[in-house]
């Protein structure tokens, strides 16, 4: 199989933890570390340029030695170095430096001084006390790792969100590549419903030769498991470990098939128990009227809802809680959707973590169509993340406000500033004063009680600078839970203040969660959807936080960041809390009914 540029990094990332591992010099796990990021943002795969003779070490970041290791790989699937250092250290080390909280030389110190090499047994010696006896640990910081451990178990067998979207948009369109004629395909389920984490891929789609399609999927390189496969649906296991349910209907009863699988089981059940009550009963081929039997069939869910007498209930909002008395009720809200974003307020360069310097930063979000952007490299605090200097932040304004004068696109000036333990902020109020946007957000001293965490929270809403928190509960999906706070307080805070709360739309993060993010809408919180992005490619991924909004229930009003340029510049130009009533006018009151 030929390496992949994904593959190739991997390694290099590796050989750099395991020379970490080693104690070997900065300067050359860097070197790897430098190549691993290079190569997985490259375009063009390293294996063609390899088989034609190129240069390699043209790429930035890759020399010689290197260029030497990429051509040994993709010639012989190893590299002799890389299998030098594995040989080298214990076994299971390189899996303890994957749990949250442990980094290499931690994971080191587990194996030798422990005598511990698995997840599992990391996790007893946390809870047994002799964790927090090593080096570097001490027993908050073992109960976080435990903690972390038992974030990733509580995931079970479910995929991440965006892991789980990129395998199924990669297989329908290599369906489609093989079957041209196939007229519709959509992923149902969990996935359509865009919960954080999903189980299966159902896949649903119509086909005037629907065994063709079933042939096509068990036959795809990526398959390496055939469950069924019948003339009604095909179950494949695909490299992942994700299972993938396909189902080929009739185009004329598609509406019912989609409308049913789409789910959630119990938004099913409280359709189907309402529809009982009218004498209809439904199913995946259409509704069928108990008194006579007679069948109808619906093309599409419009169709399939108004037969029931309700609107078309957007699938985020099928839950089985609140959406079919809000359909009876005509109270289902016009969900805010991507085309109604105006910016994003949380964007990194490469003077900071980001991958791409600022001017294709600022083109990308002009690509999108945005009225404004706001760059928000880190402060200092974060020292991992390359953080701004006080002097380097007064440089990047003065930077950013020559560079105007080249875009039609406003260019706010912001940071990611970290919010200290005691709540303090990460620049001095002056520094502060001269930013447009300032995203305040925890990066360290996560593992605080509850009434300390949600003070310090508070304590930063309640500077006159700060815009926005940032990934309020700074979770991470099947890696970190949650820091422990107070909500309700927090979320009255931010309405008392007038600061606004992040959905982070990265899809390791989806921070605030939906029923987060739901009760700040109820207060009257602005919530703003930002991608956090480091990568000019990472835009696109606001979709993501668009779909947590819109499980939230969240109209386009309820978005600060859907405000055109003229009423956002207003919102951000008004003292705190008095700006409020900017984005309070724009929802037609303080807090909807």
């Amino acid at each position: 199989m030929t390496a992949t540029n994904e593959q190739i990094a991997e390694l290099f990332e590796e050989m750099g933890a395991l020379l970490e591992m080693k104690g070997d010099t900065i300067f050359k796990i860097r070197a790897y570390q430098r190549a691993a990021r290079t190569i997985e943002q490259l375009s063009s795969p390293l294996a063609q340029a390899v088989e034609n003779g190129e240069n390699l070490t043209k790429i930035p970041g890759v020399g010689k030695a290197i260029s030497e290791k990429i051509a040994e790989f993709i010639k012989t699937g190893q590299v002799a170095a890389h299998q030098k250092l594995l040989n080298e250290l214990p076994s299971g080390v390189l899996e303890l430096k994957e749990i949250p909280g442990i980094g290499p030389k931690t994971a080191m110190a587990i194996s030798q001084e422990l005598g511990i090499t698995t997840v599992a047994g990391v996790a007893e010696a946390a809870e047994d006390g002799r964790l927090a006896t090593l080096p570097r640990m001490g027993k908050r910081a073992a109960e976080n790792v435990l903690r972390h451990i038992k974030a990733v178990d509580s995931m079970g067998d479910r995929t991440p969100i965006g892991q789980a979207l990129s395998v199924a948009e990669e297989v329908i369109a290599a369906l489609r590549a093989k079957c041209p004629e196939i007229e519709s395909m959509f992923p149902a389920g969990s996935l359509r419903r865009w919960e954080e984490t999903i189980g299966d891929i159902d896949l649903i789609g119509t086909a005037p030769d629907p065994e063709a399609v079933g042939d096509a999927l068990v036959s795809l390189p990526m398959v390496k498991d055939v469950l069924v496969h019948g003339p009604k649906k095909t179950s494949v296991v695909v490299d992942s470990g994700m299972q993938i349910d396909l189902r080929i209907g009739e185009p004329g009863a598609f509406g019912a098939m989609l409308q049913y699988f789409t789910g959630s089981q119990q938004h099913n059940i409280r359709l189907r128990d309402f529809a009982n009550r009218k004498g209809l009963s439904l199913n995946e081929y259409g509704i069928t009227d108990t008194e006579t039997g007679e069948v109808e069939k619906f093309a599409d869910e419009e169709s399939f809802y108004a037969r029931l007498g309700l609107p078309l209930i957007p699938p985020e909002l099928r839950t089985g809680l609140y959406e079919l008395d809000a359909g009876l009720e005509d109270r289902v809200p016009t969900l805010v959707e991507e085309s109604d974003l105006k910016g994003d307020l949380h964007l990194h360069s490469e003077w900071s973590d980001g991958n791409d310097p600022i001017e294709l930063m600022i083109e990308a979000a002009a690509v999108q169509g945005y009225e404004y952007m706001a760059l928000t490299d880190h402060s200092a605090g974060l020292g991992v993340a390359n953080g701004l200097s006080n002097e380097r932040l007064v440089s990047q304004i003065e930077l950013l406000h020559t560079m105007q004068q080249k875009y039609d696109i406003t260019i706010l000036c912001g940071s990611e500033v970290d919010i200290r333990a005691n709540g303090e902020l990460d620049f001095p109020d002056e520094i502060l004063a001269q930013l447009d946007v300032v995203v305040a957000s925890v990066h360290s001293a996560m593992g605080q009680d509850r009434a300390t965490m949600t003070a310090r929270m508070i304590k930063a809403m309640e500077h006159p600078s700060v815009t926005i928190i940032g990934h309020l509960t700074t979770r991470l999906l099947g890696q970190r839970q949650s820091v422990e706070f107070d909500l309700e307080a927090v979320l009255q805070a931010a309405r008392d203040t007038g600061t606004a709360l992040e959905i982070n739309a990265s899809p390791e993060r989806l921070d605030l969660k939906d029923t987060h993010a739901y009760r700040a809408r109820e207060l009257g919180v602005p919530l703003v959807i930002n991608t956090d992005s480091h990568h000019h490619t990472h835009l696109d991924k606001r979709r993501f936080g668009v779909a947590v909004a819109r499980r939230a229930w969240c109209r386009p009003e309820d978005v600060l960041n859907t405000l055109s340029r003229e009423k956002f510049l207003e919102f951000i130009r008004t003292p705190k809390p008095h700006r409020l009533s900017v984005f309070d006018k724009r929802r037609g009151g303080t807090v909807p009914a």
